[in-house]
Formats: C-alpha cells, sequence, structure tokens
C-alpha cells in the first residue's frame, strides 16, 4: 500500500494539476444501464415537461420502448448527466438505414458555451454513420435551426410538434458518393484517349475483340489485399473477372494470370486460391506470368465467347432496374462491411447458373456490382446509358447480416445490376435472389427511394466521366 500525503495524492494518481484543468468538461457516452437511461429520461422530463410545457405528464413513446434505440449521454466531470439525445430506426419495421433522432436535452445549468448540445448532435451523427446509416433526420425546435445548420444539417421543411413549430433536419451522409469518387471518378480522364471498350460497350468491364466472338475481361487485385489474404486474393482475381464477362453474357472460356511475389511460399498461397476458384468455376488457366522477389502483384484476364453482348449502356428512362445477388455466405473475415463472400461455399453447378443467367435472360443492359457497390454501380450502368437512376430501398434484396449502409457500398461476391422494359424475365441466377427495386429515368446521378415516397440524391452526376456509350 502507497501512502500519499492530502497535497499529492490527486495529482499522483491522475496526473499535475495543469493535466487536470485541461481535462474536458464534460465526456459522451452510449447509456448502457437502467440507472443512466433513467438519468436521461428524468431529464428530458424536467425540460420538455416542466420547462417548455412541450408534453404533459411525460415525452415518452414507442421509440423509447424499441430496443434498436441507442441513447448517447452527455456527463460531466464528476459524472452527472447533463445531456442525452436518443436515435434509431424510424419505425417498428425492417432497419432500411433511415434513422431519425430527437429527444436532444441539455441540463439549464450546463448551457451555453461548453457545447454539450453541439457535441451530441455530432456523436449522433458519427454514430448513425457507423451503424449503416444512409438517411438521418431529425425535427429541430424552430429556435435551434441555425445550430444545427452550422453544424452541417440540411432544412427540408417546416413541421409542428406538439402543436410547436419545428423544422426537419436531414445530416447529408455521403458515404456513397465518396465511395463512387474514390474508386471511379479517375477514369474519364484517365481513358479518354482509349475509348475503352469500343463504340458502344464504352464503360463495360468487359470488351468484345474486334472480328471475333470473343470477350476479354481483365482486373488486379488490390497490392495490400494480395498482402493481407493471398488465397482469398487468387479467389478473387477469378471470380471479379468471370462476374465481367457474365454480365456481357459471354461464356468463359480460360484465364490467364500474371502474379508477382516475394517467395516462392508466398506465389504458391495466391496461385493455391486462384486455382481452387478455377476448378469450382470448372473454367482452364491457359498461362500466365509469374515472378519472384518483387513486391505482391495480381491480375487476371479471362476470355469468353459470345456472339451477341449485352451492354452496360443499354437503358432507356423508362426500363426497370433489377439486383440479382447471391444472398448466401456472410463477411470475409477481416473484411466486415466491405467484402461479402457468397461464393467460396457454393458448387460448381451454382456457380455456372449464376455466370450464365445475363446470357439466358438477355437483359437491355447489365453490370456486374464492383468495388464501386451496387449504387456505384447502378450509376455506371446509368451513366453509359444517359439515364439517371432511382433505387427503391424497400426492395433492395439484403442479408439479415448486412446493414443498408454496408450492403450498397461493398463487394457483394456475385450481383448483377439489369435494365430492361418492365415485366421482363428475371434472371434464372441458380441460387441467387432477384427483384425488380429501381428505374432509369432522364437526368444524370443515383436517388435512393424511401417508403414515405421522399427521394434522397446520393450521386449528383457522372460517376467515370466516360460518357454514353
Amino acid at each position: 500500500m502507497i501512502r500519499l500525503d492530502h497535497d499529492t495524492d490527486v495529482p499522483a494518481l491522475l496526473g499535475d494539476r495543469n493535466s487536470l484543468e485541461r481535462q474536458p468538461a464534460f465526456w459522451i457516452e452510449q447509456a448502457t444501464d437502467r440507472k443512466t437511461i433513467a438519468a436521461y429520461r428524468a431529464l428530458r422530463t424536467r425540460v420538455f415537461v416542466h420547462e417548455q410545457d412541450l408534453f404533459e405528464g411525460h415525452d415518452l413513446d414507442e421509440r423509447d420502448d424499441d430496443p434498436r434505440t441507442v441513447v448517447l449521454v452527455a456527463r460531466a466531470r464528476e459524472g452527472t448527466v447533463i445531456g442525452g439525445v436518443r436515435l434509431g430506426p424510424v419505425d417498428d419495421g425492417p432497419d432500411l438505414g433511415w434513422w431519425v433522432g430527437g429527444r436532444l436535452v441539455v441540463d439549464p445549468t450546463h448551457r451555453g458555451l461548453r457545447g454539450v448540445g453541439g457535441a451530441l448532435v455530432r456523436a449522433a451523427c458519427a454514430r448513425a454513420e457507423d451503424s449503416g446509416v444512409l438517411r438521418f433526420e431529425a425535427t429541430v425546435q424552430a429556435r435551434n435551426e441555425k445550430l444545427f445548420t452550422r453544424l452541417g444539417w440540411q432544412p427540408v421543411r417546416p413541421v409542428t410538434v406538439a402543436g410547436r413549430p419545428h423544422v426537419l433536419m436531414r445530416w447529408p451522409i455521403r458515404r456513397i458518393a465518396a465511395l463512387a469518387a474514390a474508386t471511379k471518378s479517375a477514369l474519364g480522364p484517365l481513358l479518354a484517349d482509349l475509348a475503352p471498350g469500343g463504340s458502344g460497350f464504352v464503360g463495360d468491364d468487359g470488351a468484345p475483340v474486334p472480328g471475333s466472338d470473343l470477350v476479354a475481361a481483365c482486373d488486379a487485385i488490390v497490392p495490400a489485399m494480395v498482402e493481407r489474404d493471398p488465397e482469398w486474393a487468387g479467389w478473387c482475381s477469378v471470380l471479379v473477372n468471370l462476374n465481367d464477362l457474365a454480365a456481357m453474357g459471354a461464356v468463359p472460356v480460360g484465364l490467364l494470370d500474371a502474379l508477382g511475389a516475394w517467395d516462392r511460399s508466398f506465389a504458391a498461397r495466391v496461385l493455391a486460391g486462384l486455382r481452387r476458384a478455377a476448378v469450382a468455376y470448372d473454367v482452364p488457366v491457359l498461362g500466365g506470368h509469374t515472378q519472384l522477389g518483387v513486391p505482391a502483384a495480381l491480375s487476371v484476364t479471362a476470355l469468353g465467347r459470345t456472339a451477341a453482348p449485352i451492354p452496360a449502356g443499354g437503358g432507356r428512362p423508362g426500363h426497370r432496374i433489377r439486383l440479382t445477388v447471391d444472398l448466401g455466405g456472410g463477411w470475409r473475415p477481416n473484411y466486415v462491411g466491405r467484402q461479402w463472400d457468397s461464393t467460396t461455399h457454393r458448387r460448381t453447378p451454382e456457380l455456372r447458373a449464376m455466370l450464365a443467367a445475363v446470357g439466358k435472360a438477355r437483359p437491355a443492359a447489365a453490370k456486374d456490382v464492383s468495388m464501386a457497390g451496387i449504387v456505384g454501380t447502378l450509376g455506371m450502368l446509368a451513366e453509359a446509358s444517359g439515364c439517371a437512376a432511382v433505387l427503391d430501398v424497400a426492395r433492395v434484396p439484403r442479408p439479415a447480416a448486412a446493414t443498408m449502409g454496408d450492403w450498397l457500398t461493398c463487394f457483394p461476391g456475385f450481383a448483377m445490376l439489369t435494365a430492361d422494359e418492365p415485366g421482363s424475365m428475371p434472371l434464372p441466377a441458380g441460387p441467387a435472389e432477384g427483384a425488380e427495386c429501381g428505374e432509369l429515368i432522364p437526368g444524370q446521378g443515383v436517388s435512393l427511394c424511401w417508403p414515405d415516397g421522399e427521394r434522397t440524391e446520393v450521386i449528383t452526376g457522372a460517376v467515370t466521366g466516360l460518357g454514353i456509350a
């Protein structure tokens, strides 16, 4: 046991007096116990019922009973709850990534310059985005509109709550636009002089070989992924190329690989994954190139055949968008929220059925979902077609293990977006599930359509800059 005199015990345990003075006046955390939630609700009663006279008796509602509701509280240095806010799904139906915040409250003795309210709002925004939310709103008392606007929120329209003027505010979530910009926006300027794909196929991931029925596709795997998970990188190098061929209705005939690796052992791990995928898909590796003693690098070229390739740019306003996706499997370890592994557990007949689906259904336009995610890829299909697109969030096929934000921005294994006349033939894609969940319309960009009829624009213009096919 260490004995300290009265003047030095606190600084010795917690730091010098200057450090203590620099400690924040409050901190924010999630309320996880009944006592904390009770303190938050008591503060709400004090402010909303007794001080502001917005409610009679209490301000509790169905969102307080929803187990998905998250409560964040601000605590003073001594631990007292001095503020709070709640957020969660808009109703008791499936969580579609549409959340609302509310019941923002600050103890009257802690209002003003200390910034408790603003900090709670910022924490709520961060928590919503971390939870895969794509639409986050709050009804704010009209007098607080300036605070929310200063924090980056956008006013939507005036509303009335408890007989008092409020404003519906929306937090701009740019997750989808940021992904599309990071993965695809440089393509147009870079490839302007190459016209990849040729006339009618600009923007496709595969390219018809002139004067033949061959289609060629080539994809490289990010070096960091090759280093981190070589077997998975090998598998994906086959997967993504065969998906590119499948989107054009081509039947795969062979693969060529180019591999760089530090040593023989590492190269063997990459090739093991590649070989396993080639066997599973029943597509031969025709040849390639392997070099040792160099940093990790992997690219694969796939060749397929079709007499009439299906373009990504064949859509027109009025065409319905269908997503056909394999919901089996789960998140790849170490890639939760980013890469869905739906293919490594599938048998060859299932994999071949998915690859053949576009060629059998022959929609007007098709594109496989790439690292730009479902919405970013839809934006590319719409751009190549000279259209805009609307995606109906509630109709998107989605596994229970994925939030909407993650699902619409991840690489989903096997997923095809097609555009065709209303009522056209679904893709006969074996274990994959399909649903009409959107529409091409005049304009540019992509909007999400929500169950209340509201549309939120998530991509405002062209994704790649490659132009109309």
